[in-house]
């Protein structure tokens, strides 16, 4: 596995870079999503930074790779591998996040609860394609399903959170029996992204 070039990596460290400036100044949840979502379509027009580590998917189920979190937990990356075929449960995630369709399709239906309290489906499926963002907030319908749209070849979205998303408690739910379970997703690797090593370019600048 070949790792990335330093300078290759630049895209996702000037990402993290304006995301720790953006959490340091603003609160809004308003103002952090339209400003994350710009920097986010910056991000994920190439993905040639994407280590190739978290790209490979699992055969069973979808994979949850850390690119990046806020010492401060106020925000996290995450790259979703995606198998084919492979799909969530139905869940929620309690803070903001925006996903962004880095490789590949997703399918996304949304669910909401009627005002008997059942957990009912809301609106048509939707799909996401290379290129596209969506928004998840409490605040706007936080609770989904998603699927790889294709049978055939793996996807990657790149996600954003409010949280450090993997140690934030969460829902999976059962619209059948309208049963809802905690969980805690947690990450699919230890290993995380270098995004530090800059002394090529320091180098490249010595006399």
């Amino acid at each position: 596995m070949q790792p990335l070039a330093p300078d290759q990596i630049n895209p996702l460290r000037e990402f993290i870079i304006q995301m720790t400036k953006l959490v340091e100044k603003e609160s809004s949840e308003i103002i952090l999503v339209n400003e994350s979502k710009k920097y986010l379509q910056t991000l994920i027009s190439t993905d040639a930074w994407l280590p190739e580590f978290c790209t490979i998917p699992h055969p069973d189920f979808y994979q949850q790779y850390l690119l990046h979190a806020d010492p401060l937990e106020r925000f996290s990356v995450v790259s979703f591998v995606w198998g084919p075929g492979q799909k969530t449960p139905i869940h929620d995630h309690m803070v903001w996040g925006l996903i962004g369709m880095l490789r590949g399709a997703e399918n996304g239906q949304r669910f909401g609860h009627n005002v008997q309290g059942k957990l009912v489906q809301f609106g048509e499926e939707t799909r996401l394609s290379q290129g596209e963002i969506e928004v998840v907030s409490p605040s706007i319908g936080d609770i989904h399903i998603v699927r790889n749209a294709y049978d055939d070849q793996t996807s990657i979205s790149i996600h954003v959170y409010g949280a450090n998303i993997g140690a934030v408690k969460r829902h999976v739910y059962d619209a059948e029996t309208n049963s809802v379970k905690n969980f805690v997703s947690g990450y699919s690797s230890t290993q995380v992204p270098n995004l530090w090593d800059r002394s090529a370019a320091v180098r490249a600048h010595l006399n």
